[in-house]
């Protein structure tokens, strides 16, 4: 019976990809407006059909472009995430190759970039140049993917993108949002079950999304902290120090079944302006 719920979720998710799939192409081939907002109306279908509740905290910021800071523990953060504002995800290069997985990115219109040493650059580059276009981007801090049971260290060299002029002398806003997986099936999920949703290290992809095709309801605990900027800190690792502070109190509140309470994390040093010529 169970596989049988797993074959028509299945289904019905393929033969609404392959129907979107054209649609969104030519939204993007003819720079449509509509190729940010079909993405949020397909990823609410899915998590509709996987039966993933999102409990959503604060908003997105609508002080665009915003740069995204976010941890993360599965494929499913970008499914989630997606369904609360238009949004492109910097994914690593090797996503590009990936079989229907690199199309779906593609479509979603992705900045595939290297974490190679000697490839940052490029990657910052890449990053900027749509933050100038107007697109609001997400980037994974962690540099790769969590168990879900904690946050990782933030890797600060991507977040120089946001040193960007984005329009009249204004840097682009950076916003902290830490996702945690906490309940299936109305029970909480503990650090040994909390697998069961998150997709880490060298598990299979394909298996995974067998798992999860047979899950009952999930709840997903997503919170959009407080917004900043980033000339309001000393250096980018400062910025980093800060959203990783922001994005692990939120994600341990949100575990711990206490996601609306939030902690007021120190403020930096404002910045100095420079003195007048």
């Amino acid at each position: 019976m169970l596989n049988i719920l797993r074959v028509w979720r299945l289904t019905v998710l393929l033969a609404w990809t392959f129907v979107l799939i054209p649609v969104q192409f030519a939204f993007v081939l003819t720079g449509s407006r509509l190729q940010r907002a079909l993405p949020v109306m397909f990823h609410r279908f899915v998590v509709r059909t996987l039966r993933i509740r999102i409990e959503v905290f604060g908003s997105p910021s609508a002080d665009g472009p915003v740069l995204f800071i976010a941890n993360h523990s599965s494929w499913l953060d970008i499914v989630v995430l997606s369904t609360t504002a238009p949004l492109s995800f910097v994914a690593k290069s090797e996503i590009a190759r990936w079989p229907g997985f690199s199309i779906l990115a593609k479509l979603q219109r992705s900045v595939f970039i290297e974490r190679r040493r000697g490839k940052t650059k490029e990657g910052v580059n890449d990053i900027q140049t749509r933050l100038r276009s107007g697109d609001n981007i997400v980037l994974f801090a962690e540099g790769t993917n969590g168990d879900g049971n904690s946050v990782r260290p933030f890797k600060s060299a991507m977040f120089s993108a946001a040193e960007t002029d984005v329009g009249g002398g204004r840097l682009p806003t950076v916003q902290p949002v830490s996702i945690a997986y906490t309940h299936l099936d109305g029970f909480p999920l503990g650090r040994r079950q909390r697998h069961r949703l998150t997709w880490y290290g060298k598990m299979s992809l394909p298996s995974h999304l067998w798992q999860v095709l047979g899950h009952g309801y999930a709840r997903v605990v997503v919170q959009f902290h407080a917004p900043v900027r980033p000339n309001e800190f000393p250096s980018r690792k400062e910025l980093a120090q800060f959203c990783q502070a922001r994005v692990t109190e939120g994600h341990a509140r949100a575990i711990n079944g206490r996601p609306q309470q939030v902690v007021a994390v120190p403020q930096p040093a404002v910045a100095a302006p420079p003195p007048p010529a």
